[in-house]
């Protein structure tokens, strides 16, 4: 399809996404932008990494792989075609023809949107814009975010949008760790700021992209990805209120779950843990609870998950101090094992984890913690570093307890349970097995 607004410019654009002359630029080698670039430049688009820190442009640039999701070998094979190369700076923008911004979008300490690394990234893009380039941000936000936000900085430099540039958002949909749905195979929605900006988009999404679904602005597809990530926020909230309610009424939670999920219909699987981490499930749910405040609109069910999620690190610990007071064992002299600071099963990846929280309760209350992760040999706590020990026979048959809050494939969680005296799971990571040495959370 031929763009109607300045047809020229549009189309000479896609006339480049289509032949792979286009040259891409991803901002942001994390988790997101990095398997993107792969597979951009796996079908023949030369792919420019912009990565502030250095460390990481380094070892792009030397095909060393530090994200799960990409292939060691494509890297590296992709490197030495020079399809993919990393810079730290933002001055070879003016030559590229697409722009994709997949930056962090935190939260500030009083749970409000940060935005100020999208807010860096428009301003550099601003200063190096020409015609005939699409802008396309990512990064999970706000509804409104890329009309309100990015594009009056873009509009700064005297072009217009979806006639002298284009401008979209694409919501990443990254599982970390999803061997089955990747970047490739995963539908893709786009919306536009304009028909010609949609198109352009889709063009180019397409290209590598199995399904893409249009919508008929940025702001409707920013709202789905945040919709999307509240959804699971409200359905774990409420299997963590039933698992605390299971606790006081001397039920197994994961019985109930287990026996519930076996209806074909009407209800799909969730289940508790000891919080909520990630980079989405915690703060995505807080940019639209945020956002419905300008107009004059209370997120309800978005607030009151957020309670409940945030209240379960708190709720391992009160039942942790359960567990040693019935072996007349004080939380402040017990000796811990936890088994897990990752935020999910056989990741590396700790930021945003509740075994974190887990972990800084335990030590407040004066416990004596060691963490086993073979995935994350080091961690921090408020800038202080903590590592991890191999060793982890030696230190469960000398602790008072063993709390299981990553379930890592990799672990002998049996064995676990034959050397520690007893054994505080909360990832059922034992499922169905009976034990009088085991407790579930």
């Amino acid at each position: 399809m031929t763009p109607t607004a300045h047809p020229a410019t549009a189309q000479q654009l896609i006339d480049k996404i289509r032949n792979k002359t286009a040259q891409v630029a991803v901002v942001g080698l994390g988790y997101v932008g990095l398997p993107f670039a792969v597979e951009k430049a796996k079908v023949g688009y030369s792919v420019m990494g912009i990565e502030q820190n250095p460390l990481r442009a380094e070892r792009v640039n030397r095909g060393d792989n530090y994200i799960g999701d990409v292939d060691d070998a494509e890297l590296k094979e992709l490197t030495e075609k020079g399809l993919i190369r990393a810079v730290t700076n933002f001055e070879n923008v003016k030559d590229c023809d697409v722009i994709v911004v997949c930056v962090p979008t935190p939260l500030t300490k009083n749970l409000t949107p940060d935005l100020q690394y999208v807010e860096s990234v428009t301003r550099e893009v601003a200063r190096h814009l020409r015609p005939g380039q699409l802008i396309s941000l990512e990064s999970t936000t706000y509804p409104g975010t890329t009309e309100e936000v990015m594009l009056p900085i873009l509009a700064s430099s005297g072009l217009k949008v979806d006639e002298d540039f284009f401008l979209a958002h694409s919501p990443e949909r990254v599982d970390p760790g999803n061997q089955r749905y990747t970047t490739k195979n995963t539908h893709k929605v786009v919306g536009g700021v304009g028909p010609t900006s949609l198109e352009v988009a889709k063009e180019f999404y397409g290209q590598t992209i199995l399904n893409i679904v249009p919508v008929n602005s940025a702001k409707a597809a920013e709202l789905t990805k945040v919709f999307e990530n509240t959804f699971r926020a409200v359905n774990i909230a409420l299997v963590n209120e039933l698992c605390q309610l299971c606790d006081r009424l001397d039920l197994d939670v994961w019985e109930v779950l287990d026996a519930a999920f076996t209806k074909p219909f009407g209800i799909m699987p969730f289940y508790p843990g000891p919080g909520v981490g990630g980079h989405c499930i915690p703060i995505d749910p807080h940019y639209l609870e945020w956002k419905a405040k300008e107009v004059n609109f209370n997120t309800e069910f978005i607030a009151l998950a957020g309670r409940i999620n945030r209240s379960m690190p708190e709720f391992v610990l009160e039942k942790t101090q359960r567990i040693l007071n019935e072996r007349g064992v004080a939380l402040s002299r017990a000796k811990i094992v936890q088994f897990g600071i990752a935020y999910k099963a056989d990741l590396d990846d700790w930021r945003e984890s509740p075994a974190i929280e887990v972990f800084e309760l335990l030590r407040n209350s004066g416990a004596d913690v060691t963490v086993v992760d073979s995935w994350v040999p080091e961690f921090e706590l408020h800038r202080e570093s903590f590592t991890t020990v191999s060793d982890w026979e030696a230190a469960t048959a000398a602790c008072d307890l063993a709390i299981i809050t990553t379930h890592h494939k990799n672990v002998d969680y049996q064995r676990v349970l034959e050397v520690a005296p007893v054994v505080f799971d909360t990832r059922n990571a034992l499922k169905g097995l009976l034990h009088e040495k085991l407790i579930r959370l």
